[in-house]
């Protein structure tokens, strides 16, 4: 979809950019999530933590500690990369809002883009019949 926004000057806001918090980089393969967001929403284990999902963290956590930055940054700057016009980022504390807007200063190349979509795998449909 995103080519053809782009093309038809169509804006994109995406829902859940740091896909729930799972791409801040807090949740780690193998460990018994403890978060007060992963006790509270029931759909937040249903729709992450496949091995694939922390094959996309963990590149994503690469790509950010080689550029200095935090994972949501970086995942919010591939975001803007991408043509996203807003992405809705939902902050519960003042450093997320100040995270989401230094994202604006992280930039990827084009390798930096490969490297972070290499190990993505389509999710299942949830919540639609």
């Amino acid at each position: 979809m995103i080519p053809l926004c782009r093309d038809q000057g169509v804006g994109l806001l995406p829902w859940s950019p740091l896909a729930k918090g799972f791409l801040s980089g807090k949740y780690k393969r193998g460990g018994k999530p403890n978060s007060k967001r992963y006790k509270s929403d029931e759909l937040l284990g249903d729709r992450f933590f496949r091995p694939e999902d922390f094959d996309v963290v963990e590149r994503l956590q690469e790509v950010a500690r080689e550029k200095g930055v935090a994972p949501a940054q970086v995942a919010i700057s591939w975001l803007l990369h991408k043509g996203v016009t807003a992405p809705i980022v939902g902050p519960t504390k003042v450093e997320h809002v100040d995270e989401a807007v230094s994202a604006l200063d992280v930039k990827l190349n084009g390798d930096d883009m490969r490297r972070l979509e290499e190990p993505y795998r389509p999710h299942r449909v949830i919540g639609h019949t």
